[in-house]
């Protein structure tokens, strides 16, 4: 999207000033509450480089750190953007310098910082990734592995129970116990640096152990490239997904980059270049943590501190209960239904009519869903008209492709290929096993999308005149081949009887099941019921 034509909404920018990297996330957000990332920007400065030993910020690295600020400042004012929050972590607050470097970013770039603590930094980092992740009420560890500090935290879905920030990260790391390495690493200084950090740690790994976390998830540039070096050298794959970072894998990827120079570390397999010179201070804190706490692996989250600073942001306004009242899962599916301005009212009532649709034939026994299905079923209908307001005639492709690209937050890939099939089979095309789409989903995918989408097609039908004519709606088993639709409604319905006759064909195929449709109209007492069709048809006196 380009800067000059937004129009709409309050645009907001937030930068995180790190000890290795400066990140900007801009983000629009709308007067409905939705927000839409507009850019996400970063750039490696090293703020920390040689700073650890006697506490200064070096003249080089400032300058460097002045110019990305004012390159991100221009894009914001590009964006015009309202408001700005930036924060600085580590290396500036260990700096003694930290006010003149302040002062210069505050006249070079007109940005105003805010330097956060440490347990800050964590509780930032704990929102910002816990945000994108379905964790409920299982408590998990979050670890952040940044150039000057490293950030842990326990934490659930809705509340966080421990924070704190150690002094350990990969630029201080590696300023104190590799400073200008250019050789390879020896087993036994790589040791050395194991021994100082457990040394360091040996409190906090007691502490969190008590909180027996089910999972740890792991953040930052460090640990996202350690998971791709493990990928690629070990599996051998140039694939983009990077989910987990086993301890087991860890290990052998430490001991083959140990082997090389400074200058073969940096054509090793996935490595991000700019990393190799910090990359193995970075592991021996991750893996000195592992073995510590006894994980057997750590799972991967693209998020951090500047998600944090959104989130936090969001829980301020008057907007707050999409952060406070709904499941992440949720939050992701209104998020992208209001950011593409989707009829609510609609999306609502199709929703609760294909819910009930589900409820009504797992009760009969008819097919034994499984428990997420239902849940799947409910965001594909929520999100089935996104598309409309790219184009009504195609509407169902646009959704499809929406949600596909959307990388919504809290969702496996393949929930997000059912709530996706979900949408685009909603209307015209039904979902053929050959169909595009549907290749290289497994068949039990397949299975759900064409069983679903014979329920939401039926429950859009049902409210193919955006009125919300049809107030219930049930199955009954009529005989040993059919069932009957029953449709409570509240006055003539006469559009929507003649859709669902149209999915009559495609329900039998998959259910295996004649239908035959029953209406109660609600009707004021001398008012006659006009009515074309097949469908039994009786009043109901209205009360």
């Amino acid at each position: 999207m380009e800067p000059e034509k937004i129009s709409e909404g309050r645009v907001v920018a937030f930068i995180d000033i790190g000890t290795n990297s400066v990140r900007l996330l801009l983000v629009r957000i709308n007067p409905n509450g939705s927000y839409q990332p507009l850019t996400k920007q970063k750039e490696t400065v090293r703020l920390g480089e040689k700073e650890f030993i006697d506490r200064i910020l070096q003249p080089e690295a400032i300058e460097r750190a002045t110019v990305v600020c004012k390159k991100f400042m221009e894009l914001a004012r590009a964006y015009r953007a309202e408001e700005i929050i930036a924060v600085a972590t580590s290396a500036t607050r260990d700096a003694s310098n930290r006010v003149q470097f302040l002062e210069m970013i505050k006249k070079e770039a007109n940005l105003e910082v805010c330097t956060i603590s440490g347990s800050e930094e964590a509780r930032l980092i704990y929102l910002g990734v816990s945000s994108g992740l379905r964790l409920g009420y299982s408590k998990a560890l979050f670890i952040d592995i940044g150039g000057g500090s490293t950030e842990v935290s326990i934490g659930d879905q809705s509340q966080c129970y421990f924070l704190h920030s150690l002094n350990l990260g990969s630029i201080r790391l590696t300023n104190m116990f590799l400073p200008d390495e250019t050789g390879p690493v020896s087993e036994e200084r790589y040791e050395q640096i194991k021994a100082y950090i457990r040394r360091k740690t040996a409190d906090i790994t007691k502490e969190l152990s008590r909180y027996r976390a089910d999972s740890a998830i792991g953040s930052s540039g460090t640990i996202e490239n350690l998971a791709k070096i493990a990928f690629v050298y070990l599996h051998k794959t140039a694939h983009e997904s990077f989910e987990k970072l086993e301890y087991e894998d860890l290990k052998k990827i430490v001991r083959a980059m140990c082997a090389l120079s400074l200058e073969e570390r940096r054509k090793f397999p996935g490595i991000n270049t700019q990393r190799a010179d910090i990359i193995l201070a970075g592991a021996a804190i991750i893996e000195t943590l592992m073995e510590e706490l006894e994980l057997s692996e750590i799972t991967i989250s693209k998020r951090g501190l500047r998600e944090g600073l959104l989130v936090d942001y969001i829980s301020k306004s008057e907007f707050s209960y999409m952060v406070t009242q709904m499941s992440v899962r949720k939050r992701s599916i209104m998020q992208l239904g209001l950011a593409c301005n989707f009829d609510e009212e609609h999306a609502h009532i199709v929703t609760r009519l294909a819910l009930e649709l589900f409820d009504s034939i797992q009760a009969l026994g008819i097919y034994e869903f499984q428990e997420s299905e239902r849940e799947l079923l409910e965001y594909g209908a929520t999100l089935h008209d996104i598309g409309t307001f790219l184009s009504y005639d195609t509407h169902q492709a646009h959704a499809y492709h929406l949600i596909r690209e959307s990388n919504l937050p809290g969702f496996q890939p393949e929930e997000i290929e059912i709530i996706s099939n979900l949408a685009y089979f909603h209307r015209k095309n039904t979902p053929k096993k050959k169909h595009p789409n549907l290749e290289g989903l497994s068949k039990e995918t397949v299975k759900s999308v064409r069983l679903l989408s014979a329920l939401l097609r039926i429950a859009e039908g049902l409210d193919r005149s955006h009125t919300g004519i049809i107030s219930h709606v049930r199955f009954y088993i009529a005989s040993t081949d059919s069932l009957v639709l029953e449709m409570h409604a509240r006055w003539e319905c006469q559009l929507e009887i003649w859709e669902v006759e149209k999915q009559k064909k495609y329900f039998k195929k998959m259910f295996g099941y004649n239908l035959q449709s029953k209406v109660l109209i609600e009707q004021a007492a001398g008012v006659p019921v006009v009515f074309e069709g097949s469908a039994e048809v009786e009043e109901v006196p209205r009360g």
